[in-house]
């Protein structure tokens, strides 16, 4: 029998609470990442920035970034769900274990030990595309299952996947770069990211916007009727 958890429940409040934990909870564990240079590195900045210390804040700065994304993008979906099932949680559960996974990732990256290895940064690229991936599944669950309260129209969901894949087309692309022309490049390749995401993000919205307008004759400016002159 499927089990509904109406949002005005309380287990549906405590769903919220339990997957904001683990973002939390993900995002302070990256401190992990950071090892403490020796202590002849601590003469100057310049030697201390020099041990790997300043690669290390790089890499935590853009995974702090990266799991606040999805914290934020997770809050939003979720915020439009009018409840959730078993599905739905689990589905949810596969997302938050990717995003889990980062500061694992992250320690690859920022290593010194590792630097300029291409494995450790596709890794980390392909952990961020599934878990993009695995985030936007659910919104296509919640849809399929009739549990989101507001949804784009129907002509307009092909747009939000767009949208979807072209972020993710980011993040795997840097994989052979990475092999090919080396870790660095690759890392510098997601910067395209902040282009291409606005870019497909203020295209899909604009879509949306013009699908509901078309959906609802009603909303379009009342004929000016006034006689000329």
């Amino acid at each position: 029998m499927r089990r509904v958890f109406e949002r005005e429940g309380i287990e549906f409040g405590r769903g919220l609470s339990f997957f904001d934990a683990i973002f939390g909870f993900a995002i302070t564990v990256l401190v992990v990442s950071l090892d403490p240079p020796p202590a002849k590195s601590w003469t100057s900045l310049t030697a201390l920035l020099d041990s790997g210390l300043g690669n290390q804040l790089t890499c935590f700065a853009i995974s702090f970034v990266v799991i606040a994304v999805f914290w934020r993008s997770n809050t939003q979906l979720l915020g439009r769900f009018r409840a959730m099932d078993s599905t739905l949680i689990i589905s949810n559960l596969v997302t938050v274990a990717f995003v889990v996974l980062l500061p694992f990732s992250t320690q690859g990256i920022s290593d010194p030990e590792l630097y300029g290895m291409p494995l450790p940064t596709a890794l980390y690229a392909v952990n961020v595309a599934l878990a993009i991936l695995s985030q936007s599944v659910t919104a296509e669950i919640a849809r399929a299952r009739g549990l989101l309260i507001d949804d784009v129209p129907r002509s307009a969901w092909w747009a939000a996947r767009i949208d979807v894949f072209a972020k993710i087309a980011v993040f795997l692309a840097s994989v052979p770069v990475a092999f090919v022309f080396g870790s660095h490049w690759a890392q510098l390749s997601w910067l395209s990211l902040i282009v291409i995401g606005q870019l497909t993000g203020r295209w899909s919205e604009r879509v949306a916007q013009d699908a509901e307008a078309a959906s609802d004759p009603g909303s379009a400016a009342p004929p000016d009727n006034r006689p000329p002159g």
